[in-house]
């Protein structure tokens, strides 16, 4: 197998799902423990007990953790790349109900100030090469997104079925003219995730599936997985489309949504037991959620003080808080992903990117 390149770096767009820090940072906050307690031993700015798909995806390519771009004291390191990704962020622009300012539109622009700003360092001196990605490294480097679950689960709690999926393009075309800017200023390797299965996260069940006749299969609520089957099905038109448009851009689409709904759905056979209830909440089976108290905060409610406490194993939840799913799903989703089965075009051997297996 080939090795990883000494100029090659890898950046990343995205929300929750892939985000080490940049919210956090961004807004001033923090997270408390258990968050973290797998891997990192305590909160790293990533909402998960410990690594994320991002993570195992870098490991894969024998590179280091993706720093977040807004993480100034804590990560000063972005030789081998940097991570724009903040939880809670949208496709579509921030607005002033949303929970990240960081929106794909401002993603993509501090990329592209952090991208000049190494340049023009570059030009002034050697000395800080060892923490900066090389100039070459804009041009191949692999550049990954995994966002657009938020504008769908946030618009279910205003919005009709038929005006979300009616609002799908529109979500798209900001995608679109976020890749196209990014193209422009030399993007070539595009590594791009559809959503997953959003009716099966407990914050999603606990609000819109009380009635048992809105659950599908598998317990998840029909009406925010069919939204995102459609998301994805969009998502992954644009992607031939911009393969035509973009000829010299090696695009490749990652179909997270079946390798997670195989998971909920054959969890026992995956070695975990629970497939929908977070480990990391309040309440109790079947759940185990309270949207009122989030992992490790403690809260008084009606006179009672009630913590959201982990569970005992993480190892047997796929869900960590309700929203996000353990270090050992995301181990087992990043798994499936580096068998090349799930992408488009699907890859045997190795990734795109020169990424070296390990088995």
């Amino acid at each position: 197998m080939k090795e990883v390149e000494a100029d090659e770096s890898v950046f990343n767009f995205g929300d929750s799902n892939s985000d080490t820090g940049g919210l956090v940072a961004g807004l001033g906050e923090h997270l408390d423990p258990p968050n973290g307690q797998a891997y990192f031993k305590n909160p790293s700015g990533r909402f998960c007990d410990g690594r994320l798909i991002v993570d195992f995806l870098m490991d894969a390519m024998d590179l280091p953790f993706l720093n977040a771009y807004l993480d100034a004291i804590g990560a000063p390191i972005f030789k081998k790349g940097c991570n724009f990704a903040a939880a809670a962020s949208t496709i579509l622009p921030a607005t002033a109900a949303s929970l990240s300012p960081f929106s794909f539109g401002i993603q993509v622009a501090q990329f592209l100030r952090f991208k000049d700003q190494v340049l023009e360092i570059h030009a002034k001196s050697r000395k800080f090469d060892k923490y900066i990605p090389s100039a070459d490294s804009f041009g191949k480097g692999l550049y990954m997104f995994d966002i657009g679950q938020n504008d769908l689960a946030g618009a279910f709690y205003s919005k009709s079925l038929d005006q979300i999926v009616a609002s799908i393009p529109t979500i798209l075309l900001e995608f679109e003219t976020g890749i196209k800017k990014l193209y422009d200023e030399g993007a070539r390797n595009l590594w791009i995730h559809n959503t997953g299965p959003l009716g099966c996260l407990a914050q999603n069940i606990a609000k819109f599936g009380t009635d048992p006749l809105k659950l599908d299969e598998l317990g998840c609520v029909s009406t925010h997985n069919q939204a995102s089957k459609l998301l994805n099905l969009q998502l992954h038109a644009l992607t031939t489309k911009l393969k035509a448009q973009l000829s010299e851009a090696d695009i490749t689409y990652i179909d997270i949504y079946t390798i997670k709904s195989n998971l909920i759905g054959n969890y026992s056979r995956y070695g975990f037991e629970q497939p929908l209830a977070a480990c990391c909440g309040y309440g109790g089976l079947p759940l185990n959620y309270d949207s009122r108290v989030a992992c490790g905060q403690t809260k008084v409610i009606n006179g009672t003080t009630i913590t959201a406490k982990a569970c005992s194993d993480s190892t047997e939840y796929v869900n960590w808080d309700g929203i996000h799913y353990t270090e050992a799903a995301n181990q087992h989703i990043s798994s499936q992903i580096l068998t090349g089965k799930y992408s488009d075009p699907p890859f045997a051997d190795e990734m795109p990117f020169l990424i070296k297996l390990k088995f």
